[in-house]
């Protein structure tokens, strides 16, 4: 049995791998607009102090960072006088980019960052923006936003082609006086480009961001649902409880998918000890037989285990409650934490804590 589950875990961790994919964002700007406390404040990993990244033209760096699926492309140069130049050498790599015929090579949208406080769009932004709009949608990203008099109108009359702007103040600044200006429209921000991506690309946007609890755990819930359906048609003839194995494969698949869109690095090791801690000696699917008969009452009508079978509507019921558990699990260690402050013993603790049931 430990070498069959080390293989259906090897096994669901690739797929996860595989089924969360890339993105890449290309975000632009004049220097010292924000970009880089933005690209810190949206994506876990410290991406603008990764380095310099790897050029891929003269004025922009390709930067990517292991465990995460995302690449950034900073394009700088905006402010400079022959910046047509610059645009055209982006052009022939946003083309070339684009044409790839493997979609994950492709740049999936981007951000055009503005200065709120300097009131102005430049003639640069709008060569850019019109440009860069005719290969991927493009959001508006108006930094340093404190007080708006209509900037952010101004911003969509003159940049007709953004699929938006959105207002953003990246970190929580406190003035001289003692005043408190706080972070705002990151979630909005991270909102808006889930609209936008292309589908095959959100799961990996989900998983890069660190904004939004809210997205992981939509994206997640639909895991969940998937997992379910795939269960019950398993179970769509009585599945006696002791060969209820064949649910293991389904629900180790739906543990890995939760964790790559949570963000969370697919370790071996990890879901090894995750699911092995479910597992017990009696136990058909993950959780076993005590635990199964105690989980059945929170779904009243769903079947049971009597006779030693489970239905189709028991083993999707266990299945949606095993991957709810898991999902309150990593909201609840990522509240009030980033990623890389997580340990992996407070998940396995807490996680195993949800399925701890009074004998009543």
């Amino acid at each position: 049995m430990a070498k069959d589950l080390g293989k259906i875990i090897e096994d669901a961790i690739n797929k996860a791998i595989k089924d969360r994919g890339e993105v890449n964002v290309l975000i632009a700007g004049k220097t010292g607009v924000g970009k880089s406390t933005l690209i810190n404040a949206v994506f876990q990993g410290d991406f603008a102090t990764t380095g310099q990244g790897k050029p891929v033209t003269q004025k922009t760096r390709e930067i990517k960072k292991d465990g995460i699926p995302l690449t950034l492309f900073d394009t700088r140069g905006l402010e400079l006088e022959k910046y047509k130049e610059t645009f055209e050498e982006l052009e022939t790599f946003v083309k070339n980019s684009n044409n790839d015929s493997n979609p994950m090579k492709h740049i999936h949208m981007a951000w055009i960052c503005i200065d709120e406080g300097s009131r102005r769009v430049e003639d640069a932004e709008i060569e850019l923006c019109k440009l860069l709009s005719k290969y991927m949608p493009v959001i508006g990203v108006i930094t340093k936003a404190v007080s708006d008099q209509g900037f952010r109108v101004k911003v969509l009359e003159l940049l007709p082609n953004l699929k938006n702007a959105v207002r953003v103040n990246s970190i929580s600044e406190v003035l001289d006086d003692g005043h408190v200006i706080q972070a705002s429209g990151l979630e909005d921000l991270v909102d808006l480009a889930m609209e936008i991506v292309p589908e095959a690309q959100k799961h990996a946007f989900v998983a890069a961001q660190k904004v939004s609890l809210k997205q992981k755990k939509n994206k997640s819930h639909a895991i969940v649902v998937a997992a379910a359906t795939t269960a019950a048609g398993t179970g769509a003839a009585p599945i006696p409880f002791s060969d209820a194995i064949a649910l293991i494969p389904i629900q180790v698949g739906m543990l890995a998918s939760i964790t790559a869109v949570f963000g969370f690095e697919l370790k071996k090791a990890f879901l090894s000890t995750l699911v092995s801690s479910t597992i017990t000696a009696g136990g058909a699917t993950l959780l076993g037989r005590t635990i199964v008969s105690n989980l059945l009452k929170l779904f009243p009508g769903v079947g049971s285990i009597a006779g030693g079978a489970i239905a189709a509507s028991t083993a999707s019921a266990l299945t949606i409650a095993f991957g709810e558990a898991y999902i309150s699990t990593l909201s609840y260690v990522l509240k009030d934490k980033e990623i890389s402050e997580v340990n992996e013993t407070d998940i396995l603790t807490e996680f195993k804590n949800r399925f701890k049931f009074s004998k009543k």
